[in-house]
C-alpha cells in the first residue's frame, strides 16, 4: 500500500537525514520543478480520488491527514483542474538535471523463458508469470547460504508488528472534519442507485491502519449502531443521514481486534544495503541492479530491503504497492527536495522484486486475483459472498497464484509505461496479497524500487542525494544505516 491508507506506511522506514538536507529542503532544492505532477490513477480505478476520500474517513488515519482529506473533499466536489497551484510550477530559470527513460523488461508471452547471468558462476533463467501485470519468477535468485543469513540478521535485529491499530488520536481527528454525510454517500453509492449495499461500502474501504472489513463485521456494525433498521443490509440515503458518524467511530474504536481481522498479520524488519552494509547484503543489492538494467542511482536510492515473518495464521489482504500520486500528493523518497508543501505522501514503487526465504510448510502463497483479466472493474471484485481480496478465505480463487520456493524471486511492475520512457498509472492488475499460512513459518523479502512520476523531481532528489554523498560522507547516511555493525557476522550452516 505506499501512503498510510493505501500501502501500509506502518512498513515503511522512517528516513533520517542529516539537518543541513533538511535545510537545503527548506531554502528551495525543487525550484526547477516545471510541471505539476499529474494524477496516476484513472476516475474510479483502484486508488481513484472517491476511493481515496472515502478510504481516508472509514479505515483510521492520524491526525496529520485531517488536511489531506479536506484538500480531497475540495477536488472531488470543486475545481478539477490539473493545476494544483504555484508551487507546483517552475520557479527558477536555471538548467534542469534530466533523467533518460526506465528500463522494462517485456514480457513476450505467459510461460516465455531467457537466459541471465546475474552472477559469474551461474545462469538464472527469468519465466513470464503473467502480462498483466507485467510479472516474472526467477528460480535460485538467491542461494540457501543466503536466505538464512538474511533471517538471521533479521532476527538479530528483532522485527515489529507490521501493522499498528490507531490511537486515540483518530477520533480527535475525525471530530474536525467537515465532510457532509450527502457527499459521503454519493462517493460510496457506485452503482448511483440511492442504495448502498454491501459490497459497496467493502469496495471502497479496502485497506487501512486498522481492520478487514467482511459481509459479516458491517452488519454486525449496522446493528451495534442501529443503522440499519429492517436488516436487509442495505441503506438507503435516510438511513445512511440518520447515522451519526461519531458511533461508528466509537463502535470501531471499542472493538477488540484479533489477528486474524487485520489488514495483514505479520512482523517485519528493514535491513541496510548500502556502502558498508554486510557483503551478502551488497551482493544482493548489485544482483538486483543488473537484474532491473536501471540506473545505479535509483536503485542504490531505493527503500532497505524489508523483512517480513508470517507465522501461522499470518496473511496480507491484496493490495498494490504504490499509492496514488495526484497534485495533492509527493513521494516518501524525494519530499526533501521538493520545493512543495503537500499534506500527503504515499510510497512510490515503481517495481517490487519479492524473494521467498523458506518453503512453507501449508499456504502462504503470494495471490494476484485479476492477473491477466480481459477487463478489470473494482466492483466485480466483489460478487455474491466472494471477496477477491480476501486472503484468508478466497486465495483459490485469484487468478494467479505463486508457490513459495526457498531461493526463488518474483518481480512485476506496480505501473504501466507512459509512453515518454517514464511513470503512467498505477498498474490495477498488479493487485496481490499473501494468501493464509495454515502450517508452519513464511519468511519473505521485499527490495522496492524507488520512482518518483515527477521526473525532474526524480532527477533533482538523485543530485542533491549525490551532492550530499560527496560533502557529508558517512553522515550523510540515514538513521537505518547503524546495520553496518552486521557486516561481518557470519551464519552457522
Amino acid at each position: 500500500m505506499a501512503a498510510a491508507a493505501v500501502t501500509g506506511e506502518a512498513s515503511r522506514p522512517q528516513w533520517a537525514p542529516p539537518d543541513h538536507c533538511k535545510a537545503q529542503a527548506a531554502a528551495g532544492l525543487g525550484d526547477g520543478e516545471d510541471a505539476p505532477v499529474r494524477p496516476l490513477c484513472k476516475p474510479r480505478g483502484i486508488c481513484s480520488r472517491a476511493y481515496f476520500l472515502v478510504l481516508m474517513v472509514f479505515v483510521h488515519l492520524y491526525l496529520g491527514n485531517v488536511l489531506a482529506l479536506l484538500l480531497f473533499v475540495h477536488y472531488s466536489n470543486g475545481d478539477e483542474s490539473s493545476d494544483p497551484g504555484p508551487q507546483h510550477r517552475a520557479q527558477g530559470s536555471g538548467p534542469e538535471p534530466t533523467l533518460g527513460p526506465l528500463t522494462r523488461l517485456e514480457g513476450i508471452k505467459v510461460g516465455h523463458e531467457r537466459k541471465v547471468q546475474l552472477v559469474t558462476d551461474r545462469d538464472h533463467f527469468i519465466r513470464t508469470l503473467s502480462l498483466k501485470p507485467l510479472l516474472f519468477e526467477i528460480p535460485g535468485f538467491l542461494t540457501d547460504d543466503e536466505c538464512r543469513l538474511i533471517i538471521h540478521l533479521a532476527q538479530m535485529k528483532g522485527l515489529q508488528r507490521s501493522q499498528i491499530l490507531p490511537t486515540e488520536e483518530y477520533e480527535e481527528a475525525m471530530s474536525t472534519m467537515q465532510v457532509s454525510q450527502l457527499d459521503l454517500f454519493q462517493l460510496l453509492d457506485q452503482n448511483r442507485d440511492g442504495h448502498l449495499q454491501l459490497r459497496e461500502v467493502l469496495a471502497q474501504t479496502r485497506l487501512g491502519n486498522g481492520w478487514w472489513m467482511t459481509p459479516e463485521s458491517i452488519q454486525e456494525m449496522y446493528t451495534a449502531i442501529k443503522a440499519d433498521p429492517d436488516g436487509d443490509g442495505v441503506l438507503s440515503l435516510q438511513e445512511f443521514s440518520n447515522m451519526d458518524l461519531r458511533d461508528f467511530h466509537k463502535y470501531m474504536r471499542s472493538h477488540k481486534a484479533e489477528s486474524s481481522e487485520l489488514v495483514r498479520n505479520s512482523h517485519h524488519t528493514w535491513l541496510y544495503q548500502g556502502e558498508g552494509a554486510h557483503h551478502v547484503m551488497r551482493a544482493i543489492r548489485q544482483r538486483v541492479l543488473r537484474l532491473t538494467r536501471l540506473s545505479p542511482e535509483i536503485v542504490e536510492l531505493s527503500e532497505p530491503l524489508q523483512v517480513v515473518r508470517y507465522g501461522e495464521g499470518g496473511h496480507y489482504h491484496a493490495h498494490v504497492d504504490s499509492g496514488p500520486v495526484y497534485p495533492e500528493t509527493i513521494c516518501s523518497h524525494t519530499k526533501l527536495v521538493a520545493n512543495e508543501s503537500v499534506p500527503f505522501e504515499t510510497s512510490c514503487r515503481y517495481m517490487t522484486v519479492l524473494f521467498y526465504l523458506n518453503n512453507v510448510t501449508g499456504g502462504g502463497e503470494t495471490v494476484f486475483p485479476v492477473a491477466d483479466n480481459r477487463t478489470y472493474d473494482e466492483m466485480s471484485l466483489i460478487q455474491d459472498d466472494v471477496d477477491l481480496r480476501d486472503t484468508r478465505r478466497h486465495c483459490d480463487k485469484g487468478n494467479l497464484r505463486v508457490k513459495p520456493r526457498q531461493g526463488t524471486a518474483v518481480f512485476w511492475y506496480n505501473y504501466l509505461p507512459d509512453g515518454q520512457g517514464w511513470v503512467g498509472d498505477v498498474d490495477d492488475y498488479s493487485l496481490h496479497g499473501g494468501c493464509l499460512v495454515t502450517r508452519g513459518t513464511k519468511w519473505i523479502a521485499n527490495n522496492w524500487i524507488n520512482v518518483d512520476p515527477s521526473r525532474a523531481r526524480q532527477a533533482l532528489f538523485q543530485q542533491e542525494m549525490a551532492r550530499l554523498a560527496r560533502e557529508g560522507g558517512a553522515d550523510s547516511q540515514p538513521e537505518w544505516a547503524l546495520d553496518r555493525a552486521y557486516r561481518d557476522t557470519r551464519v552457522e550452516l
